[in-house]
């Protein structure tokens, strides 16, 4: 083996009627020292679409539709990581905000696993949001959405509380990620901006998924998909950027006991195919709109046209790495998606695609092809699918070893 030089939803969601607005006040036996203060006043470029005007917060442009589909407007404020003094699991949000009619405001958290993986974004919905695992670091995303053209929502104050109540049973706890076969779509809308403000580029490589559970920041993969042709004779890892098709509140891929919206629907099924194919919710989406086909899942250009050779709409196999267990990497290269190989050699078949900044899970490694790449030389290649294998030299895992046990 030779190897050298590797160096924001836990949500309150307000659907407001009137004025000011608190929400999910603290349960009395929060520690205080899990308490904090967000901080609304500076916005930066991990944010989208949001202005902060002496420490409130609104949208930038009340009037800016991202889509030419989309809903009213929407941004977000994504704050930095906090480290807490104790471990917590649930974590809720008192907000105050003068939101008219018509105006949502969301607040999601999220909790750091370990230096690469996260929890999925929670909504605090209904009171205190569980995470799925106790953590000591958590990250907060602050959303706003209006339906009404010019009209916003003023954050004025956010105060957390986290604290450590009875464990629930891990999201993605099982050693292989969740897979469902649904219906994929070609998104397009080359200079449009995806919810996590990234501008589309031609024959880009990302997802849209229909929940902002599964968003990860941009310029990140924090939630990554492999998706694959139903013969699985091609396939692509690639970030989770954008949120939908139809509806935005949709993770199907959660059973009915966590997912936000739709929790009679059989899991791994999206609202949007049930509307299509059984009527289910008038055969219309959350908004009201009449779903013209069962998409669960949509796909960038270069994703749809080079990763998985489509030409046409059509069903594929999802797997939702985040779910699975296990050591991961993150892809790092130029920026160009990399060549997924069957086997350890730069010779062998190609099966698709990894895109730059996707988090895959390392199943395994086997000794190959020395190959010099963004981290030193190595001849160590990670299998991170099936008969997926990868170089260890574009992988950026934390270790100049092998992160996972041997083939």
């Amino acid at each position: 083996m030779v190897r050298t030089v590797k160096a924001r939803r836990v949500m309150a969601a307000v659907l407001a009627m009137g004025a000011v607005t608190a929400l999910a006040a603290s349960p009395a036996n929060a520690a205080p020292e899990g308490s904090w203060r967000a901080d609304l006043s500076t916005v930066d470029g991990d944010d989208v679409n949001v202005r902060s005007d002496g420490g409130v917060l609104s949208l930038e442009n009340a009037a800016w539709h991202r889509k030419p589909d989309s809903i009213g407007s929407q941004g977000y404020l994504l704050l930095a990581e906090q480290k807490l003094g104790k471990p917590v699991n649930r974590v809720t949000a008192q907000v105050t905000a003068d939101a008219p009619k018509g105006t949502e405001v969301e607040v999601d958290v999220r909790g750091k696993l370990n230096s690469q993986d996260w929890t999925e974004w929670t909504p605090t919905d209904g009171g205190a949001a569980q995470l799925s695992a106790s953590v000591s670091t958590v990250q907060v995303r602050i959303g706003l959405r209006t339906v009404n053209d010019g009209v916003t929502a003023k954050v004025s104050d956010v105060t957390l509380q986290g604290d450590l109540g009875p464990q629930v049973n891990a999201i993605g706890a099982a050693a292989a990620p969740l897979t469902y076969k649904v219906y994929g779509t070609r998104e397009g809308l080359v200079g449009g901006t995806t919810a996590n403000g990234h501008v589309i580029k031609s024959r880009d490589h990302f997802v849209a998924l229909p929940s902002g559970r599964g968003l990860a920041p941009k310029n990140t993969g924090n939630y990554t998909v492999r998706i694959c042709r139903t013969d699985n004779s091609r396939c692509e890892y690639a970030p989770v950027w954008d949120v939908g098709p139809w509806n935005t509140k949709d993770d199907y891929w959660n059973p009915s006991a966590t997912r936000q919206m739709w929790k009679n629907l059989p899991q791994g099924k999206p609202e949007a195919q049930a509307a299509y194919q059984d009527g289910y919710n008038g055969g219309k989406d959350e908004f009201g709109r009449r779903v013209a086909n069962p998409a669960g899942i949509d796909l960038a250009d270069g994703t749809f046209w080079d990763g998985l050779k489509m030409t046409d709409n059509g069903w594929v196999n999802v797997s939702y790495l985040w779910t699975g267990s296990g050591p991961t990497g993150v892809v790092s290269t130029a920026g160009d998606p990399m060549n997924v190989r069957a086997s350890a050699s730069t010779s062998a078949a190609i099966k698709g695609l990894a895109a730059n900044y996707a988090k895959v899970n390392i199943e395994c490694y086997v000794e190959g092809e020395t190959v010099t790449g963004k981290f030193g030389t190595s001849n160590i290649w990670d299998r991170i699918g099936p008969g997926h294998y990868i170089s260890d030299t574009y992988l950026q895992t934390g270790s100049d070893l092998p992160v996972a046990p041997k083939c």
